[in-house]
């Protein structure tokens, strides 16, 4: 594989990222609606399709760097792969990484807002089922 061709495998990943990344954040919108209903089938059935998201997500990245590497040498970044287009490649290229990196941002929110409102879900329930600590000793 040549260097154009990397290059443009290096593209339409970032546009296929873009794709299940918006997905990805719908399934976490899900999985936040799930979680107020205390809706345990459907939370297990997002909890499955976010696993299988992210992980395809996660391979796809893999591969992007092992081209930019490949290209660029190893502890190459993203931004460096820019400046091998020109025009409107670059421009599109430049555009849909920001575009990527907005939607990395905005998937961390959702799930560490998903991961608070669980975690504060079960604290209530362990409280209801095994009561308060006692928090002063008795005298």
């Amino acid at each position: 594989m040549n260097d154009t061709m990397r290059l443009t495998r290096v593209m339409q990943g970032v546009g296929a990222d873009i794709q299940r990344y918006r997905e990805l954040l719908r399934l976490l919108d899900s999985q936040f609606e799930a979680a107020l209903r205390h809706d345990a089938s459907a939370l297990s059935e997002l909890a499955n399709g976010v696993t299988e998201l992210v992980a395809s997500l996660d391979a796809s990245r893999r591969d992007r760097m092992a081209h930019v590497h490949t290209m660029l040498g190893a502890g190459a970044r993203m931004s460096a792969v820019f400046a091998l287009l020109d025009g409107a490649r670059r421009e599109a290229l430049e555009t849909g990484w920001r575009t990527l990196e907005g939607l990395v941002r905005d998937s961390k929110r959702l799930n560490a807002r998903n991961c608070q409102l669980l975690m504060d879900q079960h604290a209530l329930m362990h409280r209801v089922l095994h009561g308060e600590v006692s928090t002063y000793d008795p005298a």
